[in-house]
């Protein structure tokens, strides 16, 4: 058993509590515990897990959070640095699985959210498994 911290940027509350119940129900549907600790936004999320991953009481990580495109180029920023500082942590050997969604809309935002349709949130706990498997794998 492995303990997760999914780390969520908590925006659209009915989305993230979608995505956050897929995470969850991945983790421990494979034997594992997980806390949630909510950061502001995706800019945040690297950062926390970065900090969170200095004590060693986590095994891995699930960033949670839900990026919608609007009229500004913000959406490009937000959508872009999450992303690379979860890489750079992740080519770092910190086992992280990536649900922030970038999506257009709302609604794209809703098919991807929901554990029943296409589970995101699911889907970034199973990575997040994935790459502690290939710590102990390699030793790392």
């Amino acid at each position: 058993m492995a303990r997760f911290l999914i780390v969520e940027a908590r925006f659209y509350d009915h989305l993230n509590d979608m995505l956050v119940a897929g995470a969850r129900a991945a983790l421990e549907a494979e034997g594992h515990e997980a806390e949630v600790l909510t950061v502001p936004g995706a800019l945040e999320v690297p950062g926390a897990i970065a900090m969170a991953a200095e004590n060693g009481e986590f095994d891995g990580f699930v960033a949670i959070g839900v990026v919608i495109r609007g009229e500004t180029y913000h959406f490009e920023i937000v959508a872009g640095e999450s992303a690379r500082g979860i890489l750079a942590l992740t080519m770092d050997g910190i086992a992280i699985g990536n649900g922030i969604l970038t999506t257009e809309n709302e609604e794209q935002a809703l098919e991807r959210a929901d554990p029943a349709r296409k589970d995101k949130g699911g889907e970034a706990a199973k990575a997040a498994i994935a790459l502690l498997k290939l710590q102990d794998r390699f030793g790392a």
